[in-house]
């Protein structure tokens, strides 16, 4: 019977986090496609790109047209020549395949701005600008008409995805992005460095973080609904 209710709480935290999520989604929207204005043109690698992929383009990104899956999934995205001097976080766009951020004066950029972009398999940089995870990290490094082309992302773990010398023990390493990895616990291990033994105590931990979320969404919905009203 407490295995039962377990498992209900389970759930119920599940739908309460996917809820919030895809709220949290539906403000954000598609906001990196207009980080810069106008639409990917046909003749540029992401137009290419998009056209060999069978996307479509929705302002300055390609968009996946399976319908079976991900209506709204970013496959492409040209923020090339946006006179960008920085780029901080590309929300929405982990799972995309080909990124465009040539032509533009940025002098730096973070790695961290890559975190799980597992997919991304071509970036284009300014020449100035170091691949994310070093050149190391990918199969192919290039530089050409003032271009750096980052090709093949590489799996920062081992080819096993079994234990990794690089995490501690009763864990296993699983990439992250270009040159980044995290460490994942393995099975009925949890807490620091994964030395604990056992079920997750999940209700306890994210139980009243979950109310705290379904507080925050009820305010902000009462909020948005004020502001359409007054309008």
């Amino acid at each position: 019977m407490q295995s039962l209710l377990r498992g209900r709480e389970v759930v119920a935290l599940v739908f309460i986090f996917n809820l919030f999520f895809n709220e949290s989604y539906q403000l954000t929207g598609l906001q990196v496609c207009s980080l810069c204005g106008g639409t990917v043109q046909n003749d540029t690698d992401v137009g290419q790109f998009c056209s060999r992929s069978a996307g479509r383009i929705d302002r300055r990104c390609c968009l996946s047209n399976d319908n079976t899956s991900d209506p709204e999934r970013i496959i492409g995205l040209d923020l090339s020549n946006c006179s960008l001097t920085q780029v901080e976080d590309l929300p929405g766009a982990s799972k995309v395949f080909m990124i465009d951020l040539s032509l533009n004066p940025i002098v730096n950029i973070s790695e961290k701005v890559f975190l799980g972009f597992l997919d991304l398999n071509y970036l284009i940089l300014p020449q100035d600008l170091v691949c994310p995870g070093g050149n190391f990290s990918w199969q192919k490094v290039e530089v050409t008409q003032g271009k750096r082309f980052c090709e093949g992302q590489k799996n920062m773990c081992n080819q096993t995805g079994q234990m990794s010398m690089n995490c501690p023990e009763n864990s296993r390493c699983d990439p992250y992005g270009p040159g980044l990895f995290e460490c994942i616990c393995a099975e009925n291990y949890h807490g620091y460095k994964c030395l604990r033994q056992g079920e997750f105590p999940a209700v306890k931990v994210f139980g009243p973080l979950a109310a705290s979320m379904v507080v925050m969404s009820f305010l902000l919905w009462v909020s948005q609904r004020r502001k359409a009203k007054s309008l």
